[in-house]
């Protein structure tokens, strides 16, 4: 059923409570005074161009999707009737509802950018079912969350079992929670449904009380499991209705083991989960501005420079399954998983924060980074998103389902579209930044400006700004001078070149009386260059200006694409990009290697334009004597690789909170941890753990284990599978110093006739098993 008009379907008095009730709180100055505000997206609006194209089909898309299939479990928590089916995927799991705060945000988001109607007809419609569920509760409660009274009520009275991913057996509840209190945030402040405020009061004082009688280290214990951002919601709430005890709540959910030692500035990023601590820095950014707290701007900034300049790739992405590295060491983390795009998403929140307390052209090139080759990258022109974005040579995107996947970057996708417009100016009294060269047009309605950018960017190299007022007035214009224009910029007002004044990385201003009429040109020359690993130098992506290009290898069931020589070495003989790169279009950023290419050239073209299609946004280059020394070593390395890669029936990153529940990880006395940067699990004291794993049914299947070659201690155990015992392996210096391999055969008895297996790494009375870091099957 799609609903076309659902503001039909309620009474007149929600609509005129929804939309026309005054305002019953002060609204909460910030403590920190912003020298730069990003618009509200009230006031952009999209002009031509591919992102506004892809707002179009974000647009599409939300209108596609059914309201009420995501309020169906809200009701049947609430004991009402649903009105639809509720969708699939991880709608149908633990955290349910989490896709509908999500779809209550990107609404917001949508009609703010659009002002299309239909879009605050399905925001007051959707606050209205959760208010009438929370009605139906009696308590505040409102929820989709399987079993969620009954892990709140075991929390309440002091019994806590958490995990990275599990509180109290159930997957992330404060989670799901936050993404419904940021969607009534967004419909309060986007849309001006104070019902929505009121919604989430009561939800809010129901988790005070829940929570009131936890200790500090109880509360600790919470944080444990993956939580989103409540820290930053429960501010906002603060800040929009002036109530201490938010305030309180939000400094209730400081995880002190991660944000503590980023505000002391130490690194302790690698091995966690991405993007579990993302967003609990976001939150420590909202509470900075309305408390002044310099930890907590400390611990923001200091994250934001570290993922940023030490774990990010060249697209503005960062993380390999989800989870962070060494830094500066991602030359061995492409696969693929790598980039996951919830993760991007964060970050440009995080960075509208950062630039707003100092300006910074630095900050300014990220978001544009992030934006054009990462999110743009991530949407498929019907719509689906992209969980992971692989940066894995050779590797196709692998796109999400429309109705039936509603993964945590399915749900945030939802809203990353539509929200273009929110980082392209910036203002602060007289002041107007251009940070993003998107063709649209802002409406200054505080002092009476509107300004239009025309431009083909990222496709031409020119903006042109024709500024219309109501009366002629002094402002001043900074125009970004972006890190990618080395050769400089060109500025021309009404025909008029001023002398150059930035750097790149920096801000070209304009301070004038500007009258209607006025016109600035600014030229921003592209040309061809390279970026490289920060840990391996001859490995590079090539980028046109800001655009990464990506090396088109063929369709995405290419039968060629296990040879192992599909992805091309680039012979180089160190020279620039520009020598052995060559257009074929510039209008549409079409280019392809000339000669440069072993065993063929290969034709270049955006990343963010490629779909459907195997690619590569990273090459190896070599000069001519080592392509001819090493080429039979690096092809018969990648044989390697490919063949293993071919036989591999299923892979599990073990240690990894995903994908050990994705595998019904079970075990007693069992422990994970990190060591550097890679993953492992064991089990002590005669403990075990088990897993499922997938197999090739009717052909010979082997399980390859990676341990650590430098283990001591009483390490000996049995792997068993389905209940028997494959191998008993004892580990005590093996390889000192390295990881090494060991392959068991499994009994074709034990596979006949079986998509999958259980195995169980059992250790002997008073010893240990593992620590295993690694397991794979393999035909």
């Amino acid at each position: 059923m799609k609903i076309l008009n659902l503001s039909l379907l309620l009474p007149v008095s929600l609509i005129i409570l929804a939309q026309a009730l005054p305002p019953a709180y002060p609204k909460i100055a910030d403590a920190v005074a912003l020298e730069a505000e990003p618009f509200s997206l009230h006031r952009v609006r999209l002009l031509d161009g591919p992102f506004k194209k892809g707002q179009e089909i974000a647009v599409d898309y939300l209108l596609r999707l059914e309201p009420d299939r995501f309020l169906a479990n809200f009701r049947k928590d609430a004991g009402l009737k649903p009105k639809a089916e509720h969708y699939g995927g991880w709608e149908s799991q633990g955290v349910s509802g989490h896709t509908g705060g999500h779809y209550l945000s990107a609404c917001a988001l949508a009609y703010a950018s659009t002002g299309d109607k239909r879009f605050l007809d399905r925001v007051n419609y959707i606050t209205a079912e959760l208010a009438e569920c929370q009605k139906a509760n009696a308590d505040g409660y409102v929820a989709a969350i399987p079993d969620g009274r009954k892990i709140y009520a075991e929390i309440a009275a002091g019994n806590i079992r958490s995990g990275g991913f599990d509180l109290n057996g159930g997957w992330v509840p404060n989670y799901t929670l936050h993404k419904i209190f940021a969607g009534l945030r967004d419909a309060y402040r986007l849309c001006g449904n104070h019902q929505a405020l009121e919604v989430s009061r009561k939800l809010a004082d129901w988790f005070e009380t829940t929570h009131a009688k936890l200790s500090v280290d109880q509360m600790q214990d919470i944080l444990i499991a993956e939580f989103g951002g409540l820290n930053e919601t429960f501010a906002d709430l603060y800040s929009d209705t002036g109530d201490e005890r938010y305030l309180q709540l939000a400094r209730r959910f400081h995880h002190k083991a991660i944000t503590d030692p980023l505000a002391r500035r130490e690194d302790i990023l690698p091995g966690t989960h991405a993007n579990t601590q993302i967003p609990k820095l976001v939150g420590s950014a909202r509470t900075y501005e309305i408390t002044g707290d310099a930890a907590d701007q400390v611990a923001a900034e200091f994250f934001w420079d570290r993922v940023v300049n030490h774990h990010s790739y060249i697209t503005g992405g960062h993380c390999d399954h989800e989870h962070f590295g060494e830094p500066g060491k991602l030359n061995h983390r492409l696969s693929n998983d790598t980039t996951e795009t919830c993760n991007v998403y964060n970050m440009l929140k995080l960075s509208r924060h950062l630039f707003s307390w100092k300006p910074r052209g630095e900050i300014a090139d990220f978001h544009e980074r992030a934006l054009l080759n990462h999110m743009r990258a991530s949407q498929h022109p019907d719509g689906r998103v992209i969980y992971n974005l692989t940066l894995r040579p050779g590797g196709p995107k692998h796109y999400q389902t429309l109705f039936d996947s509603f993964t945590c970057c399915v749900a945030s996708g939802l809203e990353n579209h539509v929200r273009y417009g929110e980082a392209i100016y910036f203002h602060h009294d007289d002041q107007l930044w251009v940070n993003l060269f998107i063709a649209s047009e802002l409406d200054w309605k505080e002092r009476g400006v509107r300004l239009r950018q025309e431009t083909r960017w990222p496709y031409g190299d020119t903006s042109t700004f024709i500024i219309e007022t109501k009366q002629s007035q002094p402002f001043t214009l900074r125009l970004r001078h972006p890190h990618w224009a080395l050769d400089g910029i060109r500025v021309r007002i009404n025909d008029e070149e001023p002398q150059a004044n930035s750097k790149p990385a920096g801000y070209f201003e304009i301070t004038r009386t500007w009258k209607s009429g006025d016109r600035v040109v600014l030229e921003y020359p592209m040309k061809l260059r390279s970026e490289s690993m920060p840990d391996n130098p001859k490995r590079i992506g090539v980028f046109y200006g800001p655009t990464l290009l990506a090396g088109d290898l063929g369709p995405w069931n290419d039968p060629d694409a296990s040879k192992p020589d599909y992805v091309p070495a680039m012979v180089t003989d160190g020279k620039p990009p520009a020598d052995w790169v060559k257009p074929v279009s510039l209008a549409e950023l079409k280019f392809r290697t000339a000669g440069a290419g072993k065993p063929r050239d290969v034709d270049l073209i955006p990343f963010f334009a490629i779909h459907d299609r195997r690619q590569t946004v990273f090459f190896d280059i070599y000069d001519t004597a080592e392509w001819t020394d090493r080429q039979a070593e690096i092809l018969a390395a990648r044989k390697r690789e490919a063949e293993l890669a071919a036989r591999t029936v299923d892979l599990l990153r073990i240690g990894e909170q995903q994908p050990e529940k994705d595998r019904n990880l079970q075990g007693e006395k069992t422990r994970a941890g990190d060591s550097g940067g890679r993953k492992w699990r064991d089990a002590v004291d005669g403990g075990w753990f088990s897993f499922e794993m997938a197999v090739a049914p009717d052909l010979p299947n082997e399980l390859h284990c990676t341990y650590w070659g430098g283990e001591t201690g009483d390490r000996e155990f049995d792997i068993v599978v389905d209940g028997t015992v494959i191998a008993t392996r004892r580990l005590y210096q093996d390889k000192p110093g390295e990881f090494f391999e060991v392959v068991h055969e499994i009994p074709e008895d034990l596979t006949h006739g079986k998509n999958k297996i259980t195995i169980r790494f059992q250790a002997h009375p008073g010893k240990l098993a593992g620590g295993l870091f690694g397991v794979r099957t393999i035909r």
